[in-house]
């Protein structure tokens, strides 16, 4: 039998990362998110868009636990590194928050005006901001990085970073090479020597927990990045679960991050 070499699509392409066109009504839980959010921020106007940089976007929201040495997750927000901002996710800090827990969310520039090196190094210096500014806000104890799509990739390339103790990476991009032929490039523009330098698959195993989780109604590809990524951490070696959460979307797999007692509350809580 012959093998089909042929092209795939563009519009097939596409949509392999598509995650707005395969979860219709998206719009409506993120908007309602917003206007939580706006509430939540309200009660903490003190400790809301503190400058970690001199960029427009290059700001931190802090929600300070009851301990200034208890845990802070810190929420890399997602929107394929071009679209969204921190101020719509404030209601994802709640779930850990009910435990105590200190919460950041920081921003970030983003695509085309920052190219994805760029992104990388913001995320940085907003987690080396914390490891010194935070004390005087109330955070003071270690920093768990956490993130959703875009997001999910942030937290794993900051796993790294020395104030760093643990991450949970939510539905993330973990190779970037297929990017570059679909319809995220035309903003990314990505380098060759960014998807070798920023893929979290081709760079070496970070020895500290890392969770990996995403929903089981996701897209192929999704799905298929954060159990290879995950296969590849633990062929290295390096510890961490994999979580898959069962009926949850793309979007819907962060209502699991809201509650106390949610399935990824619980797993940020392990990590501690």
């Amino acid at each position: 039998m012959p093998i089909d070499i042929s092209p795939v699509p563009q519009a097939q392409r596409d949509a392999a990362y598509n995650n707005g066109a395969a979860v219709p009504g998206w719009t409506d839980k993120f908007a309602a998110w917003t206007r939580e959010s706006a509430t939540i921020r309200a009660r903490h106007q003190a400790t809301m868009d503190l400058p970690f940089g001199p960029g427009e976007r290059q700001k931190v929201d802090l929600f300070p636990g009851r301990d200034p040495q208890a845990p802070c997750l810190v929420y890399f927000h997602g929107g394929y590194w071009q679209r969204n901002s921190r101020e719509m996710f404030a209601v994802l800090g709640e779930g850990v928050a009910a435990h105590g827990w200190s919460v950041a969310i920081p921003g970030y520039t983003l695509a085309p005006e920052a190219s994805l090196s760029d992104i990388v190094t913001e995320c940085g210096q907003a987690l080396d901001w914390l490891a010194g500014a935070g004390r005087g806000h109330g955070v003071a104890g270690p920093l768990i990085v956490s993130g959703w799509s875009a997001g999910g990739h942030l937290a794993a390339l900051a796993l790294d970073h020395p104030a760093v103790r643990a991450g949970l990476a939510i539905s993330g991009v973990f190779e970037l090479a297929p990017l570059r032929d679909t319809y995220l490039d035309e903003k990314l523009k990505l380098t060759m020597i960014e998807i070798a330098d920023l893929s979290p698959m081709r760079r070496p195993a970070v020895m500290k927990p890392l969770a990996v989780t995403y929903g089981e109604l996701e897209l192929p590809q999704l799905v298929a990045n954060s159990v290879g990524f995950h296969a590849a951490r633990q062929r290295a070696g390096a510890p961490g679960d994999l979580i898959p959460v069962a009926g949850a979307d793309h979007f819907s797999v962060l209502d699991a991050l809201r509650g106390a007692d949610g399935l990824l509350t619980r797993a940020a809580l392990l990590l501690a």
